[in-house]
């Protein structure tokens, strides 16, 4: 297999893969190495086209940290998160939807009694979040993992931010025994993602803008029920219909309502699917 050209290479590639012993892991490459090369030759890809590519790819490497996942950001623009979302969580009608995880979520996050106020410090209007908890049966789910996060008025998550030092607008509940839960953080804003690197330098080439409207995260857990990574965004945003990162779907949408006191009140009731497992 000397003389190799455009035409035989890509089976002379995939003939590599006869001694791969795991059968889903020579079902992935096999397809990958033929829609790469097919994408190569429906585009004609030049070597300075391929080259700038591999800078590309190294570019968001570099950027990539603890704090700031470049890999995910391309994934989510690219609408490719929310495909792999979307295939992976076809769930019953009734059930809250799932959208993306985004590249902001920590492990270990503080854990709050409910009614507590999680922004510690973080700059925004108060804002009181509320709602149950139930199963598709409509039974309440109690003692439910409720792990919440979002930015602060800025649109900045806690995380870039150099000077904090400890979490703000992000920590942990658990639902009572109504599958109640409630707590106290601030208003949600549209913001704009990481857009000084190389994700933000493409968007720009594809004339495409980086914002994505506001919006809490959630990642609820619960014994007996399939794990939920959701948002609930606010109803009067002007980028519902071209978030950056393609995850709005019509039943997370929610009112936030302003209150007398100029504080403001949102309420969402989250439906969890039973765990077939």
């Amino acid at each position: 297999m000397r003389n190799l050209n455009q035409n035989t290479i890509t089976e002379a590639v995939l003939a590599r893969h006869a001694e791969c012993t795991s059968p889903r892991l020579k079902q992935v490459m096999t397809s990958l190495v033929k829609h790469l090369h097919a994408f190569a030759r429906e585009v004609e890809l030049t070597e300075e086209e391929w080259f700038k590519g591999i800078e590309f790819l190294t570019r968001c490497g570099h950027i990539t940290d603890d704090k700031r996942q470049e890999f995910i950001l391309l994934s989510d623009v690219l609408g490719l998160s929310m495909l792999t979302v979307a295939q992976n969580n076809d769930k019953p009608t009734g059930c809250t939807e799932a959208t993306v995880f985004g590249p902001f979520h920590v492990e270990g996050a503080p854990e709050y009694e409910l009614g507590v106020d999680i922004s510690n410090g973080a700059r925004g209007i108060p804002c009181l979040v509320r709602g149950t908890v139930r199963g598709l049966d409509g039974h309440p789910v109690a003692n439910a993992l409720i792990d919440v996060w979002q930015s602060d008025e800025d649109g900045l998550y806690d995380v870039q931010h150099a000077e904090i030092d400890g979490a703000q607008a992000r920590g942990i509940l658990h639902s009572d025994y109504k599958g109640r839960y409630h707590f106290l953080s601030i208003l949600a804003v549209p913001y704009a993602i990481p857009h000084d690197g190389p994700v933000g330098d493409l968007l720009e080439s594809l004339g495409r803008h980086p914002w994505r409207p506001a919006h809490l995260h959630f990642l609820i857990k619960a014994e007996g029920y399939e794990t939920l990574i959701t948002h609930v965004f606010r109803s009067d945003d002007a980028y519902l219909d071209s978030d950056a990162v393609f995850g709005v779907r019509q039943s997370l949408i929610a009112d936030w309502k302003k209150q007398s006191d100029g504080t403001y009140l949102v309420e969402y009731d989250f439906v969890l699917n039973p765990n077939s497992k």
